[in-house]
């Protein structure tokens, strides 16, 4: 156990804290694109702690370069001090590393945090990046309010988009078998847009679990929403929708793009792999794992 760990069991020793090594399924492989993913993490409290720790582990062993927030970044008052406790501490290890986090907002979010430098968003609810080293460009979408304007943008950025691999990112999951379940009207707005400009891979938070979903008309959906807050039991399993699901911990994801495949692991707080596997873009479904 790496000594970041071991001070996060410390400080929160009630909750159970186990010893695993980290074991990376993900290549790597050089000057691939890599990035973290982690939701409704902002609670200031022990989970956060120890997945952020976990988090740190993994990062010492597959090197990525940023990690996508998928909203209710911070839980609750969002003072100075409030920014420091529930997202300054548990990540400064990843911020004195020069990781950047790049938010999307969630229901629970004042939007003054598109303000907040360490959370990159440059004063916008809704943006776009580029991975400097391979073909892949990001869409961070505000779904609590999907404007006219916000629809009009991301068709104008979709459209004008030259990359191979097109992922989006937000916080209301299109398709969940969970308490939330899907946004189906945020789903007719967006679905149109993803498949008529070859959106790959869509990820999101808001349950409080995760979910891998089967392709749905060709898009891969991800639902990661247990970076701090749990609802055990929650994710029912649907045969038409459900790939992978678990909600018995908390978790976090890594992700790997290189050339025509995205590599992902899905690790519980406790360093239990509990998914992986490779999407190849263009085709139908998801392998086991990295060749």
């Amino acid at each position: 156990m790496t000594r970041r760990l071991v001070i996060a069991c410390a400080l929160f020793a009630a909750i159970p804290c186990w010893a695993a090594e980290p074991t990376v399924t993900l290549p790597p492989l050089r000057d691939s694109c890599r990035f973290a993913v982690i939701g409704d993490s902002g609670t200031g409290g022990g989970p956060q702690y120890r997945v952020a720790a976990r988090l740190d582990e993994y990062r010492e062993r597959f090197p990525f370069d940023d990690v996508l927030m998928l909203g209710d970044n911070i839980y609750g008052s969002e003072t100075a001090a409030d920014m420091e406790r529930k997202f300054e501490r548990p990540y400064k290890p990843l911020l004195e590393a020069g990781v950047r986090f790049r938010a999307a907002l969630g229901n629970h979010d004042d939007p003054s945090q598109r303000f907040y430098a360490p959370f990159n968003m440059n004063g916008e609810r809704y943006y776009t990046f580029r991975c400097p080293r391979q073909d892949v460009r990001f869409f961070a979408l505000d779904s609590s309010y999907m404007t006219p304007e916000q629809v009009a943008w991301l068709e104008r950025v979709l459209g004008a988009a030259t990359e191979r691999w097109r992922v989006a990112y937000f916080h209301h999951p299109l398709y969940s078998t969970g308490t939330h379940g899907s946004d189906v009207e945020l789903r007719k707005t967006l679905e149109p847009l993803f498949l008529a400009h070859g959106v790959n891979v869509v990820f999101s938070g808001h349950e409080h679990f995760y979910a891998r979903l089967k392709p749905q008309r060709g898009v891969n959906y991800f639902i990661s929403g247990g970076a701090g807050k749990l609802r055990r039991g929650d994710a029912e399993y649907d045969p038409a929708l459900t790939a992978k699901t678990f909600d018995q911990g908390y978790h976090f994801m890594v992700v790997e793009i290189a050339g025509d495949n995205l590599f992902f692991q899905t690790v519980s707080d406790e360093g239990e792999t509990i998914d992986a596997g490779t999407i190849r873009r263009g085709a139908p479904g998801v392998g086991d794992g990295p060749p």
